[in-house]
């Protein structure tokens, strides 16, 4: 494949801007078609690349976690991600989390700095012709997913998705409000709000009693992984006490014995902005204000983004593509991100990775190299691939994709993967 050779991107999401990224060092033109800001979603607020909408948390930086494990892969295949991520880190604690508009400007800036990479401000409705990667993410516009469906004969599945809403520092009553990262992480990244067991009760009551917003469709086809925090509610009074209110881990000589405990993390490099950690919600603006309000510490909160409920579609990958993520039905063109399965910042990004490789080295006439199996990009791609159809859902990095690996045997899996994966990314650059 020539330098002169351009390929088609669709969507300025991670996966778009990774998949972007990559053939762009390997010397490819590129067009990367972006709706922002000329469609309004609801959901995005920023017209740079790389925007991340539901939270700032690219999640454990632990390498005896799985996904801290992908990011630890994805930094040996050069990414894109982990190196904006690398600049725009705020406190987190364990969890690799980040300044939003750094990020997503860091991104921007280094797509922007190549002269083959062509950025077009375009709703795409149709798919492409010629060399395609489409990474559109969970808010695909109707017609391309129409054109999806009728190009793999078979109708686009989907769940609703939340995100949760960011408060300003400078709002927040710290005669109330203490700062603590759960179990000594090495940080005070974390505000915590304690509550009295009366406190709880009542912001449960009125949680649970909340006006909703409407949604298009079903409205209880929801992602286990992230729940609005007022379904969780309705599952038991004492549910959020041991989900995301849980006060363990938060105890100080000041606050020993909080009921339950609400988290803030650190937004923004100021440390200006504050979002509700575990809050995605579906509550109406004005309840969004009245019921977090009930919150010790929240009371006279100011709200700088409400959260938000929104559509998140994705293919039936395993009867729909290749193994390269390329269509069936279209061999030229390649599904990546969470179009095309997965579930968050990361594995969406991973894929993007994956995604780009596979359209360079068919275009290039290298042939295909499978991604080893026993690394987690590996076998998240390969539950994207092989998944039961009558029971596939979108998919998070975690350690039952690796069956082999066992906890006793952690350290094991983690230099095994990493080991795979140096090999791989030197075999795939021949």
């Amino acid at each position: 494949m020539s330098p002169s050779s351009r390929v088609t991107i669709v969507g300025g999401g991670l996966a778009g801007s990774e998949a972007a990224f990559f053939l762009l060092k390997k010397g490819l033109a590129v067009t990367l078609y972006e709706r922002k800001p000329l469609v309004e979603d609801g959901a995005h607020v920023n017209p740079n690349l790389g925007e991340l909408v539901c939270s700032n948390s690219l999640k454990s930086k632990r390498l005896d976690n799985a996904c801290g494990l992908l990011k630890e892969e994805m930094r040996k295949m050069g990414s894109l991600t982990m190196e904006a991520a690398a600049k725009a880190a705020v406190p987190g604690g364990d969890a690799l989390t980040v300044d939003r508009d750094v990020f997503s400007k860091e991104i921007t800036d280094r797509l922007l700095s190549f002269p083959c990479f062509k950025l077009i401000r375009e709703d795409v409705l149709a798919i492409p012709e010629g060399p395609t990667i489409i990474a559109t993410g969970p808010l695909t516009s109707g017609p391309l997913l129409e054109a999806l469906g009728a190009t793999v004969g078979k109708k686009n599945l989907s769940f609703f998705d939340a995100s949760a809403p960011i408060v300003e520092k400078n709002g927040l009553d710290f005669s109330k409000v203490y700062a603590k990262s759960r179990f000594e992480q090495g940080d005070d990244a974390y505000l915590n709000c304690p509550f009295t067991k009366g406190e709880y009760d009542l912001f449960v009551k009125e949680l649970v009693g909340a006006k909703k917003a409407l949604t298009h469709d079903f409205d209880t086809h929801y992602f286990e992984g992230c729940l609005p925090i007022e379904v969780m509610a309705s599952r038991g009074p004492e549910t959020l006490r041991h989900g995301p209110l849980k006060p363990f881990g938060l105890y100080t000589p000041e606050h020993p014995h909080p009921y339950a405990v609400a988290q803030l993390r650190q937004d923004t490099k100021l440390g200006d902005y504050y979002n509700l950690v575990g809050f995605q919600t579906n509550l109406t603006y004005p309840e969004q204000k009245r019921v977090f309000s009930l919150i010790p510490g929240l009371e006279k909160a100011k709200f700088l983004r409400y959260g938000l409920m929104h559509r998140n579609s994705y293919i039936d990958s395993p009867g729909s593509l290749n193994d390269d993520l390329s269509l069936k039905r279209l061999p030229d063109v390649y599904v990546a991100g969470q179009l095309s399965g997965v579930e968050g910042y990361v594995e969406s990004a991973a894929l993007g990775i994956v995604a780009a490789v596979n359209l360079y080295r068919r275009e290039a006439d290298k042939g295909f190299i499978a991604l080893p199996r026993g690394t987690v990009v590996g076998a998240l791609l390969d539950y994207v691939l092989h998944a039961t159809v009558a029971y596939f859902q979108p998919m998070n990095a975690n350690w039952a994709l690796l069956p082999s690996s066992s906890p006793s045997a952690r350290e094991e899996t983690i230099v095994r993967s990493l080991k795979a994966i140096e090999s791989y990314w030197v075999s795939v650059n021949e």
